[in-house]
């Protein structure tokens, strides 16, 4: 049997990385595409560079999508690449509508342009942050989106394109709405690796919006869903929440982190930010963001196998090694 032809948008992602590894695990044929960029970090595909083919990709620009979607010729699209960081979205409103939704539409137009709507399946990165701020909790998939930041409009842009999609030409693609990830290696920028390493670093922490309430869940149960999606016939056209199950305070997730790392609790400053830290409206803030996950549990099977207090021994440990070297 041949081998699946796999390929990831962006695959030097913190997801797009961890799915190669487990793609090639799993014995597919790897291609990723990665934008031009000097000085662009490959260190999360290091250790499997030879392994995987990497090619050079804007996926803002439809040509050079359908070029390089030609070359590969997938059988699977795993398409992840997008700008994440959701303050930042604020400040540069049009490079996220430009990457997350044009770039989505690039993608899905030429895999139909070129294979029409069956021959290929797409798997496309939603996200929890286009519900927005609902009244209904926890959140399910019916709920109408209403995204409250420039990066939250860009992803229900694309994920209410790719479901148009699905609609008018029965196109072979599934949507998956993840929440917060964490597990993150080389970049402790996000929020509960940042927590982690700022205390390892034995630095004052400062959490400003205290009693907002999030679900975490480990990057292997994450990449789990991708593979489920791929796997699974009555997954094709659906849209799954994929969500860990228990919501937590800012509060609590902090102080649990502290506790795991005996650091003081004095140093922890609630109801303050830290300086430079990027503006984003208060209005735009969302203060739960948890998902119900019984769509996919049914018809993926997908469960959080991992419980968020693992997941954090091991992300701890993680960066523990890394500042002992």
């Amino acid at each position: 049997m041949d081998k699946k032809k796999s390929l990831i948008t962006g695959i030097t992602g913190f997801i797009g990385a961890e799915l190669a590894h487990r793609l090639l695990e799993e014995g597919h044929e790897v291609y990723g595409f990665v934008q031009h960029v000097v000085g662009r970090d490959l260190s999360m595909i290091e250790d499997i560079k030879d392994k995987i083919n990497i090619i050079t990709c804007d996926i803002r620009n439809y040509f050079s999508v359908r070029h390089s979607i030609k070359k590969v010729n997938p059988d699977l699209v795993f398409h992840l690449a997008a700008l994440s960081p959701v303050r930042l979205s604020f400040e540069m409103p049009y490079d996220f509508q430009e990457t997350t939704y044009l770039g989505t539409v690039n993608i899905a137009e030429a895999i139909r342009d070129l294979y029409g709507s069956e021959k290929v399946k797409l798997i496309v990165a939603s996200t929890a942050e286009v519900y927005g701020i609902q009244k209904e909790k926890p959140f399910t998939e019916d709920l109408r989106l209403e995204p409250s930041s420039p990066y939250a409009v860009a992803k229900a842009s694309m994920d209410m394109y790719i479901r148009m999609l699905i609609k008018v030409y029965n196109f072979n693609a599934v949507i998956l709405r993840n929440s917060n990830t964490f597990g993150r290696k080389y970049d402790p920028s996000f929020f509960t690796e940042y927590i982690i390493t700022e205390m390892l670093k034995g630095n004052d922490i400062y959490i400003g919006a205290e009693n907002s309430i999030r679900s975490y869940m480990y990057i292997d149960d994450h990449i789990n869903s991708y593979l489920l999606a791929m796997k699974t016939p009555e997954a094709k056209g659906e849209v799954f929440n994929i969500s860990g199950e228990k919501g937590y305070t800012n509060k609590e997730w902090v102080l649990k982190i502290a506790e795991l790392l005996d650091f003081p609790s004095k140093k922890v400053h609630f109801g303050k930010y830290p300086s430079g830290y990027p503006y984003r409206p208060l209005s735009s803030d969302q203060p739960y963001l948890v998902l119900d996950s019984s769509k996919a549990k049914r018809i993926l099977g997908w469960e959080q196998t991992i419980s968020p207090d693992e997941g954090l021994k091991k992300t701890i440990e993680y960066w523990k090694s890394v500042y002992k070297k």
